[in-house]
């Protein structure tokens, strides 16, 4: 730990001084940037039984952000209190030799509160496990299934910038949540809750732009919009060793985009899911006692309302859906989605998404999918 503590600090201490070289380039462009370096110091939470014998001590590790500054000079700045955007790199050490350490990169947003001195992150990435499950060497590990991981980062800070030549500090807590999304089993996951503290330092800081205030007056909206979207990828059910299959999800929905930052939506979903159809046959064979017949439908239909939250051509998606066609009992009938949007061109007519599915906390697909909007 020690060591990679210091190798830690090494790269930080370059990104700094590799970045300084370019100041008068962001300033000739009014960017700004920013770099941060916290450590943290927690407990796995037991959200699942299962992970019980996994707890043993408390992990810890560093977290470095490279932060874009904004303000105002886009309008979408404006409406959300000049957040920064970014690039996250974390490490953690379980401190347990069955789950082993972890790596991610991420892309990151944070909004200011409180006239700039409490700051809330969201970060998503991707992690690598350095000893993920395995059947005849590490068969305990029964919270991530693959080397590659789906992580999630929050955070919330108190904290002063530039309080001496560029130098802040922050205190607060943080979230890390890793998940391979059910690509392959066991994927029990696990969520670390910290204490974290840490040091920023601003570049240019005697040069730092000043914020722009002027917003748009008009209200605005859109009519309705159709989409239609494709979405796939590939999952396992829980049984360990089954096999990991593909998914097909052909969505369409209505979006009434009410103001520059909300759209909601109304819609359907239509599941191919050929793991189900794998799980079905293996519980007729193996669980007489579930009474199946063996010949049950594995497609589901759903109807969903949801809402997106607009960053310029990236937005946040939350859908909340509810089987209408249901012939294998799978999990219930309640499902959720959250992803991120991604739109194309000046039209903003295609877009790319990336979204989790599940249901309630218990995750089934991260689902990859192209859409258009008319």
């Amino acid at each position: 730990m020690k060591k990679i503590a210091v190798f830690l600090f090494c790269l930080f201490g370059f990104i700094i001084s590799t970045s300084l070289t370019s100041s008068v380039f962001s300033q000739e462009v009014q960017k700004s940037f920013s770099l941060e370096g916290t450590y943290f110091y927690g407990t796995v939470l037991e959200h699942n039984p299962g992970i019980g014998h996994l707890i043993t001590e408390h992990p810890e590790g560093f977290i470095l952000q490279y932060n874009r500054k904004t303000y105002g000079f886009n309008a979408w700045e404006r409406r959300y209190n000049f957040p920064d955007w970014g690039f996250t790199f974390s490490y953690q050490d379980m401190k347990n030799p069955v789950l082993g350490e972890l790596y991610g990169v991420y892309a990151h947003m944070s909004w200011y509160f409180l006239r700039r001195n409490f700051k809330v992150s969201v970060a998503q990435g991707i992690a690598y496990a350095t000893n993920p499950y395995d059947r005849d060497t590490n068969f305990r590990n029964n919270a991530y299934g693959s080397t590659l991981l789906s992580t999630t980062l929050l955070s919330a800070n108190f904290t002063r910038e530039n309080i001496w030549n560029g130098i802040g500090v922050h205190i607060g807590v943080s979230l890390l949540h890793y998940s391979n999304g059910n690509v392959r089993a066991p994927n029990t996951s696990t969520n670390t809750f910290g204490l974290s503290a840490g040091v920023s330092y601003q570049l240019d800081y005697e040069n730092v732009p000043e914020f722009i205030y002027d917003g748009e007056k008009e209200k605005y909206t859109e009519p309705f919009k159709y989409n239609f979207v494709f979405r796939s990828g590939i999952n396992e059910s829980d049984v360990i060793g089954q096999g990991q299959f593909p998914f097909y999800v052909f969505s369409a929905f209505i979006d009434k985009k009410i103001s520059r930052k909300s759209t909601f939506q109304a819609g359907a979903d239509v599941f191919y899911s050929l793991f189900l159809k794998e799980l079905i046959q293996y519980r007729f064979v193996a669980f007489p006692e579930d009474n199946l017949s063996g010949d049950e439908d594995y497609k589901r239909v759903g109807l969903f309302v949801g809402h997106e939250l607009r960053f310029n051509k990236v937005a946040f998606v939350s859908q909340l859906g509810y089987y209408v066609y249901y012939p294998y009992d799978f999990e219930g009938r309640i499902y959720n989605r959250f992803g991120l949007k991604r739109y194309f061109g000046e039209s903003e007519r295609f877009f790319g998404v990336v979204s989790l599915k599940s249901h309630i906390a218990k995750a089934e697909a991260i689902e990859f999918g192209i859409g258009i909007r008319l």
